[in-house]
């Protein structure tokens, strides 16, 4: 729904300690951006909040006006789902604050802070919050969703780690979810997305990481696919579970440590991370030489800074871009064959597939203690994302991700696949992802604190009847 946002504007304006913009304003263009250069679209109103009290107002002036409502954190959801056409965007970039207790070892932050902020701010400590492989995704969208990333089998998802949330719900009403407050809110937020409130303030559990991490990447070319897929599938079956794995279909980037006549060369990479220490990681390593022989590979020591944004320049700010993705228990025969015959099919060199390992600290969470969307068990999320400069190819590479996990859903553990890596939210998609009971659950929940599904620009749980 929308409407003109002009009745009570300039009153919003006026009872807002933070910032109103509308078309023509300086920063208006900037703040309706998101990171998919494919999605253009125009909100009636943006707002800036300086805190929860400036989010209660603007939920009620858009209750007014008749305005459907967005939330952006860090704008990096590749449906375009931080801005509505029409509508009141709630641009929480300017909750920005980060504070770091090292002794308690837990951090707090502001709804639209960036993992490259938290995670800067949490190593001057050498403590770390388990985040994704991007750095300048969104805090909030990520850990909503779940939060795959290096240190998910060291010390599982981000939304595990969450120990408390401020929310402001769609009534104004600002609550503190944690384990002794609100525990239904709080059971909810970890794994259900943004469908529950806006998330003003995070508090983590932080654990010791770095600041120095050990990587080793390994690369080979198409031609070899099926058998580097099946020597990851041996690296996976002897690592220690707390390592952090990453396989990758991708073309090899223009980077130093890359063999010139290899740069933007098609091929699959094998990432391993060490937070254990150099022979911990050195083992790691002989293992992943023990198969084919790899057409160059990157053995050194790392910032854990530079590990989080090691795949910035692969998902970089308006790049075309569109997702889906499956849940699968391993590298079996028949998902190497899938993965073998469609990765040499992608026109574009930025289109990539990673795929997250399930391990360790992951499966050790009871599956009903969150309200994440996926099974609690050893094996892989398969990502598959279309990402072009320019139309022409993106398009191609659209038709190509669709058909892939067409192919690759027969195969799944689960092929409504994880709710943060979806550019389209088809409700049987959503609800398969959840599985019957626990979106049975979190439609009650929605009923309770959304009952009129105010937050819908989300892998969308309508409120129980």
């Amino acid at each position: 729904m929308t409407s003109t946002a002009e009745p009570a504007l300039e009153s919003l304006r006026a009872h807002l300690s933070g910032t109103v913009l509308t078309a023509g304003d300086p920063g208006y263009d900037a703040a309706r951006s998101v990171w998919n250069g494919e999605i253009d679209r125009r909100p009636a109103v943006v707002v800036r909040p300086a805190g929860a009290a400036d989010v209660a107002a603007a939920l009620a002036y858009a209750r007014e006006a008749a305005l459907d409502v967005s939330v952006r954190g860090g704008g990096h959801n590749f449906g375009g789902a931080a801005v509505v056409a029409g509508g009141l965007c709630l641009d929480l970039s300017s909750l920005d604050a980060i504070s770091v207790d090292p002794a308690a070892r837990t951090a707090r932050c502001g709804g639209g802070v960036t993992w490259a902020r938290l995670d800067a701010a949490t190593q001057e400590h050498a403590l770390a919050v388990p985040g994704g492989t991007v750095s300048h995704t969104g805090v909030g969208g990520l850990t909503l969703g779940g939060g795959f990333g290096w240190l998910t089998g060291k010390h599982g998802l981000s939304c595990d780690n969450l120990l408390s949330a401020e929310v402001v719900t769609a009534d104004g009403e600002v609550l503190r979810a944690s384990a002794d407050e609100h525990p239904d809110l709080f059971w909810a937020l970890r794994g259900g997305g943004g469908n529950f409130g806006v998330v003003t303030e995070f508090e983590f559990r932080l654990h010791p990481v770095g600041p120095l991490v050990h990587l080793g990447l390994f690369f080979w070319g198409l031609e070899d696919g099926a058998a580097a897929l099946r020597q990851a599938r041996e690296v996976l079956g002897t690592l220690p579970a707390e390592m952090g794995v990453l396989v990758a279909g991708l073309n090899a980037p223009p980077a130093p440590f890359v063999p010139a006549e290899h740069h933007f060369r098609p091929g699959y990479a094998l990432l391993i991370a060490g937070f254990a220490g150099e022979e911990q990681h050195a083992g790691a390593v002989r293992t992943a030489r023990s198969g084919p022989a790899p057409l160059f590979e990157f053995v050194s020591p790392i910032p854990y800074v530079e590990l989080q944004r090691m795949l910035d320049d692969a998902a970089p700010w308006g790049i075309l871009g569109y997702e889906k993705a499956v849940y699968a228990d391993g590298f079996s025969d028949e998902v190497i064959e899938v993965i073998a015959d469609f990765l040499p099919r992608k026109a574009s060199p930025m289109s990539i597939m990673p795929i997250f390992a399930l391990r360790g600290a992951f499966t050790e969470v009871d599956d009903a203690a969150t309200a994440f969307g996926g099974p609690r068990r050893p094996g892989l999320v398969v990502n598959l994302a279309a990402l072009a400069a320019e139309p022409a190819p993106f398009a191609v590479d659209r038709a190509w991700v669709r058909e892939f996990w067409t192919a690759l859903a027969p195969f799944a553990a689960n092929p409504g696949g994880y709710v943060n890596f979806m550019a389209e939210y088809e409700e049987d998609r959503v609800r398969t992802s959840y599985g019957p009971e626990k979106y049975a659950r979190l439609a009650r929940i929605k009923a309770r604190y959304d009952p009129r599904n105010v937050f819908h620009h989300n892998a969308n749980i309508p409120p129980a009847k």
